[in-house]
């Protein structure tokens, strides 16, 4: 387990990435293998990725990062992980009404070592009542974890006006327009009770 000024320096990564745009993407993973030996420096061993798009894992091969990639569909299927596992667990944009319901917050905990992180990045998507519904929930969910069941501590969030862009047909001009979403980032400290 990271140390204390090894989390505060684990954060700061963090923070460099979060503002990363769709069209930034393959960058970001440039830029991430040039931080690699900065998080080998920090403890860091071993990178897992779960994902359940088969393309997208054969992506994630590509930056040389993972060390084991799995196919799992989450809420579909238990997260392929065991309880206590790793120093630190992320979840970029998947946190979605499409993708994953929001009870997988709490694998994603379980997943995490006692004292470790959960950064979860999460935008706000098309306004549906689906999607309204959605993050009220996650936002009961992730207070409820923190301030009746003490099962992790916030320690950030951050608003992105910029999470990333969204391109949209103009159904009039039939020209494509770009717009940014709005998202958030949230990093909690898993309890250690």
């Amino acid at each position: 387990m990271a140390d204390c000024n090894q989390m505060d320096r684990l954060k700061e990564l963090f923070r460099y990435y979060d503002n990363c745009t769709m069209q930034e993407i393959p960058a970001l993973y440039d830029g991430w293998s040039k931080e690699y030996n900065q998080l080998f420096d920090l403890g860091f061993r071993r990178f897992v990725g779960v994902d359940g798009s088969k393309g997208m894992l054969e992506q994630a091969a590509k930056t040389g990062l993972y060390q084991e990639l799995k196919l799992a569909m989450l809420g579909a299927e238990p997260l392929p992980a065991q309880k206590d596992m790793f120093d630190v667990v992320v979840i970029v944009s998947a946190l979605d009404i499409l993708c994953a319901p929001v009870d997988v917050i709490r694998e994603l905990c379980s997943a995490t070592k006692p004292g470790g992180l959960v950064c979860m990045a999460r935008g706000d998507h098309a306004i549906t009542s689906e999607t309204i519904r959605y993050k009220k929930d996650f936002e009961s969910e992730r207070q409820l974890m923190e301030e009746e069941e003490g099962l992790w501590k916030l320690l950030d969030i951050k608003h992105l006006d910029s999470y990333m862009t969204d391109l949209q047909t103009n159904p009039v001009s039939k020209v494509v327009e770009e717009r940014n979403i709005t998202g958030n980032v949230y990093l909690y400290q898993k309890s250690t009770n």
